[in-house]
């Protein structure tokens, strides 16, 4: 059972991009940037994990988060489930998709077979639109692929940090969406009150300057350095992030947002902030690149420098943000 009309949706974050996939099925269109600023998935976290050899950097908010928020501020039905039976987990997609409606998965990467890297991250994303006796069809950020089914299942039921017990959901629109003009104004707060005000000195502004200050020693503290810290970087830019640690992709929600809220100062003024701070972030991955490269500390001394600039740079842009 193959949906016919399911279209994938082109996207740069795996999450933002698998329930893209079902706004669109659902015949609503909507931006990438703006799915992630109304799921108020933004942020800054740098986590010491004992299993990775340089800590985690991250710009966005845990998995499904992005999810369950969009959902709920633009008031549609989610159905999410999860299950430890594997029976009961592949029911869970095919009594959707033999009704012609895709659904979303978390999963583990490594078992599928378009990654060309073996590495295990259970926080992946992808849609399934088909299955037949022996593949499962799949949309996994912005392409299509197929994938075995025993292999499908085996990455819906990986263990591991960010892992899910076979999560899997559907969306429900209802007939009508909230005004945007209502509902980004609380997104928006939402997300800078949380990088203002930050738990734990490794989030928000204050994590970034924590890697100011830690990123100097990345070539002592890493086993591999040529490996951890290229590594690092690109998981930076490339990595599902759209590029400059998710920067790229709030600057251009800022953007949108001047469409339903035109001459609003604050966010026209925030929107100025993250261009900057967008082309820093580029430039601190760069830099990263080059100190694994080189094993030269100077380019992490540079980036040290780059990284507390910014995050004053994103301090303003949230401040602004948070009187909207």
């Amino acid at each position: 059972m193959i949906i016919k009309d399911f279209e994938e949706y082109k996207g740069k974050n795996c999450e933002s991009t698998a329930t893209g996939c079902l706004l669109k099925h659902a015949g609503i269109e909507m931006t990438e940037p703006m799915i992630l600023g109304l799921g108020e998935s933004f942020g800054f976290i740098y986590w010491k994990m004992s299993i990775m050899n340089l800590p985690f950097i991250g710009g966005r908010s845990k998995p499904f988060y992005l999810t369950t928020t969009l959902c709920r501020n633009l008031n549609i039905t989610l159905d999410a489930r999860e299950t430890g039976s594997k029976k009961k987990a592949w029911s869970n997609i095919t009594q959707f998709i033999d009704k012609n409606i895709p659904v979303a998965l978390q999963l583990d990467c490594y078992h599928l077979e378009h990654f060309n890297r073996s590495f295990h991250f259970a926080g992946h994303f992808a849609c399934i639109y088909g299955y037949d006796n022996t593949h499962a069809y799949i949309a996994d950020t912005g392409s299509i692929y197929k994938t075995a089914l025993v292999n499908l299942e085996n990455a819906r039921f990986e263990k591991g940090p960010m892992a899910a017990k076979a999560r899997s959901w559907t969306l429900q629109v209802n007939e009508k969406l909230p005004d945007l003009r209502n509902i980004i104004p609380t997104a928006v707060k939402e997300v800078a009150a949380g990088f203002l005000n930050p738990p734990l000195k490794c989030f928000g502004y204050k994590g970034i300057h924590k890697l100011g200050s830690e990123i100097v020693k990345w070539i002592e503290m890493a086993p591999n350095p040529e490996e951890d810290i290229i590594g690092m970087a690109e998981l930076m830019e490339k990595s599902g992030t759209g590029g400059a640690l998710f920067r790229n992709l709030y600057r251009d929600f800022l953007k949108e947002c001047l469409i339903y809220l035109p001459n609003n100062q604050n966010i026209e003024r925030a929107y100025e902030l993250y261009k900057i701070a967008a082309s820093s972030w580029t430039q601190i991955a760069s830099l990263i690149y080059k100190a694994g490269s080189t094993c030269e500390r100077v380019h992490l001394e540079k980036a040290s420098a780059l990284c507390n600039e910014t995050a004053e740079v994103e301090r303003r842009a949230m401040e602004l943000l948070s009187g909207i």
